[in-house]
């Protein structure tokens, strides 16, 4: 699956280009909640005859148990093995035969499925989702499958590659109760010590039509979409078990921490973190804005002053890591070997 960064330059990139081509067009688009609790909002666009369609679940690594961290983003690979009508290793194959893409991430606050398709392959989508919602095939294949494939992801990303750890270093380091306090990769011996009966629970919990929204938009016609929603969804049932919630606030912080983490690289990296309000805020949006003047293209400030002028980075970077509860902003630099 695309690492969330990825995901996060893509629609970047669209942005841009949408702002600059169509700035005063508005984003019309209506919503509403079946019986059983699914959100649903459509977006209707024809400028090219292509759909897209997701489905967000409200779970990510802040929903998991300490001692069962990355059960959220396992998940994510796992239902792509197949459902009772779908055969194992056939999910892609059904999205790419009718000429689309799909791909799935996952975060600390939610897990998001995704299939761009021709429009005239919106039951399809529709389809294979509502599978993923009610059928999805967990047994001890596609568990044990995907215990192999997390962990080599966690080596290949993480443990095996120059600053891999720093993430994880700086969200252990600044968060002391509230869950952010991991990241969505989670420990590997969890997944490893975790029984077929757990991610069954897991299952049952967070993959029900109350913790989920669904998003269709491109070229469809509404009243129909919402016909096939309907016929698709309509009879999930409603998920009864309680969704776990973080209830207990990340306590203030009143000083500066400081740490230093010894990892195999050439040159040494300084790491500013600071803890930020919640995405959707005012102030949020503030801090998200001085990333972007911070480090954002040559001609930034970081980028003109430590590394062109004063040369004491060969790289730099700021990027805020919005969240649904208070997250965090980093500021950090490769050091010149020079400097």
């Amino acid at each position: 699956m695309k690492r969330r960064f990825i995901y996060g330059v893509l629609v970047a990139v669209f942005v841009m280009v949408f702002t600059g081509q169509k700035a005063a067009a508005a984003i019309h688009f209506t919503e509403y909640t079946l019986p059983n609790g699914l959100h649903v909002i459509l977006q209707e666009d024809h400028s090219t005859p292509i759909v897209a369609v997701s489905v967000m679940y409200h779970v990510g690594s802040k929903n998991e148990d300490p001692n069962r961290t990355g059960f959220a983003h396992f998940f994510e690979h796992l239902l792509f093995e197949g459902s009772e009508y779908i055969k194992r290793g056939e999910y892609m194959k059904f999205i790419e035969a009718a000429g689309g893409e799909l791909n799935a991430n996952t975060t600390q606050d939610r897990t998001f499925y995704y299939e761009v398709l021709p429009s005239n392959q919106l039951a399809l989508a529709l389809w294979m989702e509502s599978e993923r919602m009610l059928h999805a095939k967990i047994d001890t294949i596609g568990v044990e499958t995907q215990r192999k494939v997390v962990k080599e992801e966690k080596k290949q990303r993480y443990d095996n590659t120059p600053y891999g750890q720093m993430i994880n270093v700086v969200y252990e380091n600044a968060y002391t109760k509230y869950p952010y306090k991991w990241t969505p990769i989670g420990k590997e011996q969890y997944i490893d010590q975790a029984t077929l009966p757990e991610f069954m629970a897991f299952y049952k919990t967070f993959y029900v039509p109350n913790n989920a929204v669904l998003v269709i938009a491109g070229d469809i016609n509404p009243e129909q979409a919402k016909e096939l929603i309907n016929e698709y969804f309509g009879d999930i049932p409603k998920g009864t078990a309680p969704i776990p919630r973080p209830t207990e606030p990340e306590p203030a912080q009143t000083a500066e921490k400081r740490v230093n983490f010894y990892d195999n690289v050439q040159l040494p990296a300084v790491i500013l973190a600071y803890h930020i309000p919640k995405l959707g805020t005012e102030d949020y949006y503030a801090v998200s804005l001085l990333t972007q003047i911070l480090s954002q293209g040559k001609s930034s400030r970081f980028e003109k002053e430590i590394v062109d002028k004063q040369q004491k980075a060969l790289q730099t970077a700021s990027f805020d890591l919005g969240n649904e509860d208070p997250g965090m902003v980093l500021m950090l630099a490769v050091a010149n070997r020079e400097a």
